[in-house]
């Protein structure tokens, strides 16, 4: 995926900082706890995430439970990672990560911040507690257990139902990270991108940042961020 010039006023490690604080919850000393899901419930951090960023800087932390001389060990190889050009390519020492951590698996995949002139061509509306019985059918009734944390939620509706909708899915004060579903049957109508902008405009209204992370094997959510312009500044690896 080709690098998006769009002009920013945070640097691409400092989106990555914005990114890990969102995804994780941390101890005092900056240690993983957590996966920072906004609904009740917690699910361990991975041990070991790495962000590698467009600018060629590196953000890495690590779960409260690794020895500090592994760490040591993960850091010096972290210092020696190349810029993040392609974000189908794993890190240089992706095989020391793996062995030194006994990972059983890992995660990848690019990094992107929503800019600040994107903004939704179509009519999209939030979803609340107030409005989702009318809005919920069809599809989407699983969200109802989610809807008073995942906010704002932005959806596009058609045939009075929604079809497609984001919301923040990882929250801090700084930024939140976009959780995107279209139904199947009306995926490819650009639907996506829409919900995605207007989710956006109401994050920004709340002073944070909207950022947008998938995986690098999902090519249907990273053909969203390229169609709708997102700035790429970075991928993201963890071993689990």
């Amino acid at each position: 995926m080709s690098l998006n010039n769009t002009p920013r006023d945070l640097s691409a490690l400092e989106l990555m900082e914005l990114h890990i604080e969102a995804m994780f919850t941390h101890d005092t000393n900056a240690r993983l706890r957590t996966i920072n899901e906004p609904w009740p419930g917690e699910a361990p951090a991975p041990r070991f995430f790495l962000g590698r960023t467009i600018d060629g800087a590196v953000c890495s932390r690590f779960r409260y439970d690794v020895p500090d001389r592994l760490i040591a060990q993960l850091e010096t190889l972290c210092a020696d990672e190349p810029i993040a050009r392609d974000f189908r390519t794993k890190p240089k020492h992706f095989e020391a990560y793996m062995s030194l951590l006994q990972g059983e698996r890992f995660t990848m995949g690019p990094c992107f911040l929503v800019p600040s002139e994107t903004a939704p061509i179509m009519q999209v509306v939030g979803i609340t507690r107030e409005n989702m019985t009318d809005l919920l059918g069809d599809g989407f009734e699983w969200l109802a257990s989610e809807i008073d944390y995942a906010q704002p939620c932005t959806a596009l509706v058609c045939e009075n139902r929604a079809v497609s909708i984001c919301r923040s899915v990882r929250i801090t004060s700084g930024a939140h990270e976009a959780g995107l579903e279209t139904l199947p049957e009306f995926r490819g109508k650009g639907y996506a991108g829409e919900v995605v902008a207007g989710w956006a405009a109401e994050v920004r209204k709340s002073g944070a940042i909207p950022l947008y992370s998938t995986s690098w094997d999902n090519t249907a959510s990273q053909a969203v961020a390229r169609k709708s312009s997102l700035f790429y500044y970075g991928v993201n690896f963890t071993v689990i």
